[in-house]
């Protein structure tokens, strides 16, 4: 049986750490026997507010002149959040993320009002999920990352809208690593465990990197490294972000490009 300060999944026992904050140290304490970095890919890697509200405005603005797209769009991955937090932890009954960003627009259509888009037009705006555009240093930095480090994915988003958005950004992955692969949301411990299980090294050895909090906090507490990326436009201009930096994280960073000048600092151990 494992202890009560343990997790335990499919993909093993993970204990838990009864304080993360200033575990590793250093910046040369950080970097030594790291050899892989997992990425949140919504928000963190891409900008979805700016692709989704582009895409909306396509298709609804001349109709809809006076709403406000941005607002919209924000609402939208709100409403994405609470289906994921109010969805079963039941691998039987897995919902894809797809379906439930299609869903949520069905509603957003009652709020806002917005019942002259049809059907096809609901499913293509539903579609700009999987066409996230990167923010602009996320190639170049990933780019640079990956000639040190084993770098992929762990995201949410739905396997195929994974692939097919970082075929189109041109985002130079190792491996990607969804919650359909877990059958669990993050921050469930199971999917941080299923990516180490899969790239074969223990947590320690891993750094998870998020502009969401939450996020990394979870992967800190199962023993993972930390890197907090701030993205100060994830909800558009004006957006309710934190982007405050915490020394609870093992690195801050501005962008992929900070961080990985951060990760090239000492030689790894």
């Amino acid at each position: 049986m494992a202890p009560a300060s343990a997790v335990v999944s499919l993909f093993g026992v993970y204990r838990l750490q009864k304080d993360s904050r200033g575990w590793w140290g250093s910046i040369g304490d950080v970097i030594r026997g790291l050899k892989a970095l997992l990425f949140d890919v919504q928000g963190t890697a891409t900008d979805f507010h700016t692709t989704v509200r582009t895409a909306a405005e396509r298709i609804g603005a001349d109709r809809y002149p006076d709403v406000d797209w941005s607002a919209f769009v924000n609402r939208w991955r709100a409403a994405y959040f609470d289906a994921l937090t109010a969805a079963p932890k039941n691998p039987e009954r897995w919902t894809t993320v797809a379906s439930v960003y299609r869903r949520s627009l069905d509603a957003l259509v009652d709020e806002f009002d917005l019942h002259e888009l049809t059907v096809p037009e609901r499913d293509d705006l539903a579609l700009a999920w999987q066409r996230l555009a990167p923010w602009p240093d996320a190639v170049e930095g990933l780019t640079c990352l990956r000639s040190r480090f084993t770098i992929a994915t762990l995201s949410n988003a739905d396997v195929c809208a994974v692939v097919g958005l970082s075929k189109l950004g041109g985002l130079p992955w190792d491996a990607i690593f969804t919650a359909e692969m877990a059958r669990t949301f993050k921050p469930d411990p199971a999917i941080y465990g299923m990516a180490a299980t899969y790239l074969g090294l223990e947590p320690g050895e891993i750094m998870m990197v998020a502009s969401h909090k939450y996020d990394i906090r979870a992967a800190a507490q199962l023993g993972f490294r930390t890197a907090f990326v701030a993205r100060p436009l994830e909800f558009g201009s004006g957006g309710d972000v934190d982007t405050a930096y915490d020394d609870e994280f093992d690195i801050n960073a501005a962008d992929f490009v900070d961080l990985a000048d951060q990760l090239g600092q000492d030689p790894i151990g």
